[in-house]
């Protein structure tokens, strides 16, 4: 006895079949995007030389170059990407803060507005913050300036990965 497969049926099977192929097609980005962070091994942060002596920093906010390559989807610059930090010494602690605000994005400067001093400025939206990098209340940026790791080395300060706040 065998059992035939009606017009119907296999119709259902052959239009079941191709949309379940396609969305599979469709849906293994999607997955692959959100479980590749976890598959990834992460990147140790290397810390760079920023030609800066431990005994030249000081209570006044110096801004420093450094170089670091980093690979951004498919923006890999072969000379690596240049970034900046300002080094200050607060409280006897040597920290480097992100010249990055925090409220849109500008880039913050050590006392470039008269009507502010010895603070950081951000002329985008008049974005103030003390020389530690903590946010003034009442102005635009909700949080602190973002902190690089810093370590002393043979009298030297080098600057490692970002730490966000």
């Amino acid at each position: 006895m065998s059992k035939k497969v009606s017009r119907r049926q296999f119709l259902t099977y052959t239009l079941g079949g191709t949309a379940g192929f396609l969305a599979s097609g469709m849906l293994f980005p999607m997955v692959r995007f959100a479980i590749d962070p976890i598959l990834r091994k992460g990147e140790k942060g290397n810390f760079h030389d920023v030609n800066l002596k431990e005994s030249e920093v000081t209570d006044i906010p110096k801004q420093v170059k450094f170089t670091e390559h980093r690979k951004d989807g498919w923006y890999n610059p072969p000379k690596g990407e240049t970034l900046t930090a300002w080094v200050v010494r607060v409280k006897g602690e040597i920290i480097a803060l992100s010249p990055i605000c925090k409220h849109l994005g500008c880039t913050v400067n050590w006392n470039s507005n008269p009507m502010y001093k010895n603070e950081f400025f951000c002329p985008c939206h008049f974005g103030r913050y003390y020389k530690d990098g903590t946010n003034v209340p009442g102005t635009p940026p909700p949080k602190p300036l973002d902190r690089y790791e810093v370590k002393v080395e043979n009298g030297r300060v080098l600057i490692g990965p970002l730490q966000k706040t």
